[in-house]
């Protein structure tokens, strides 16, 4: 079975950069009938916290991911531990005594010599004397993978043929001095006993896949199929993050905004496919494909936002909102609906329309439109009122006055909604009522 997963590290509040690859996986494995793993980067404890990982799960359930398997790495020590003890009884993982200072010295001198600044594996030469020496004056050591130093080649589900030559990497650090555990070992690790598939993350992490490679391989573990899709940056091509003002998945959810829209713009930003409003997660799957996502950068203009949240509001059906709508206060309210939903950004503007529905209103009325009014409020036909009703009405009051255009709508409409803008008429004033109608008028 399909299996795929969203790594976030619950250290800040998720923000629609993180939605990208969140619902990538989460769209890819709705299409193969698969599972989504949410699991969460939490083993530093000092950064890590209790609050962010469960606003995230609240923020993917809003946008309409359900995790099929939820996991915290905190919780799983014990398989970072056995797979470090292997690795060191292979000789591949191996302990270095250099100082941040010292490394830095290192490398400023490489790139002096015009050598690549990649780490020499002097700790290999060192001997348990040199060892114990560091030990002595109190350092601990760091602990590196030691690479085959190869070209690897994989097939990437975007960029197509890839290729990573690790001999040109430095040995990565896997253990911190304090035995804290880095990103690598934990995700490698879970990924193997998780088993997943497919590992689709940013392309950021295009130059870490040949050394996870090789740390799967050395695990025994089967190396999964990789997709390194663009990354999702503000309209000027900066990097989105919460310092630089990105807005979390929380603050888009308070300004008003629909799941559907923030979902459609953290996915097809940056592909082949146009950002066009879709009903849900299912029809969002069906459009999206990793071959469509392109390799330049994808750039997220909120402006763009606003345009398709409006959109989508255009389309929604009642049923879609009912429940939302009475949650406001606002019951049977099916017709004010479908008459105002095109003439709203974000669902509560429609508050403002139900206001101006069920009054009370003052109407707009000039001195020179008052007699107008008052043979229009004669001529107001019987109810019921349908959608042909607005077309009688101002049919007739055409005939009798010779008023026409402008000069016969924007009075009525003035002294009706207050407004000199809003839906059609012809879809309101059913659902305004005649005596609503006649007190406004009058």
């Amino acid at each position: 079975m399909t299996r795929v997963r969203f790594a976030p590290s619950p250290t800040g509040f998720l923000h629609i950069g993180n939605l990208r690859p969140a619902l990538i996986n989460w769209l890819f494995a709705l299409k193969q009938g698969g599972e989504f793993v949410l699991r969460f980067d939490d083993t530093d404890p000092e950064r890590s916290r209790t609050e962010y990982a469960e606003a995230a799960k609240q923020d993917l359930s809003w946008i309409g991911i359900e995790p099929h398997l939820v996991r915290y790495q905190s919780e799983r020590t014990a398989l970072y531990d056995a797979a470090r003890g292997r690795l060191i009884d292979m000789g591949r993982l191996y302990p270095c005594y250099e100082t941040a200072e010292e490394l830095d010295r290192r490398r400023k001198r490489a790139r002096a010599l015009g050598k690549p600044p990649i780490y020499d594996r002097a700790a290999l030469n060192l001997s348990d004397a040199e060892r114990a020496a560091f030990e002595a004056e109190g350092r601990k050591p760091h602990w590196r993978f030691k690479l085959d130093g190869r070209a690897i080649t994989f097939t990437d589900l975007v960029r197509g043929e890839s290729h990573v030559n690790t001999a040109t990497q430095s040995d990565p650090v896997l253990i911190r001095e304090d035995g804290s555990y880095l990103y690598t070992l934990p995700s490698v690790v879970d990924d193997i006993d998780m088993g997943i598939t497919h590992v689709i993350r940013g392309e950021d992490h295009v130059t870490n896949t040949g050394a996870q490679i090789e740390l799967i391989e050395a695990l025994g573990g089967t190396v999964p199929v990789f997709a390194h899709h663009n990354l999702l940056s503000d309209a000027e091509g900066h990097g989105l993050s919460k310092r630089h003002g990105a807005l979390s998945l929380g603050d888009l959810r308070g300004a008003g905004y629909e799941a559907m829209a923030v979902a459609i713009m953290a996915v097809l930003t940056g592909t082949s496919e146009a950002v066009a409003p879709h009903a849900d997660l299912d029809a969002l799957a069906e459009v999206f494909d990793l071959s469509k996502v392109s390799r330049a950068p994808a750039r997220f203009d909120p402006s763009e936002l606003d345009a398709l949240n409006a959109r989508l509001l255009h389309t929604t059906p009642y049923a879609a909102v009912q429940n939302r709508l009475e949650v406001m206060g606002i019951s049977d309210a099916e017709a004010l609906w479908l008459a105002a939903r095109e003439n709203i950004s974000k669902l509560s503007d429609i508050e403002d329309w139900h206001r101006i529905v069920t009054g009370p209103v003052e109407p707009v009325i000039a001195d020179e439109d008052r007699g107008f009014l008052n043979e229009a409020r004669d001529l107001l036909p019987p109810e019921p009122w349908d959608g042909d009703t607005w077309k009688a009405w101002t049919g007739t009051l055409k005939d009798q006055t010779g008023r026409k255009g402008r000069g016969l709508f924007l009075p009525l409409r003035l002294a009706l909604t207050g407004r000199p803008d809003g839906p059609e008429l012809r879809s309101l004033l059913p659902v305004l009522g005649r005596k609503a109608c006649l007190d406004r008028l009058s």
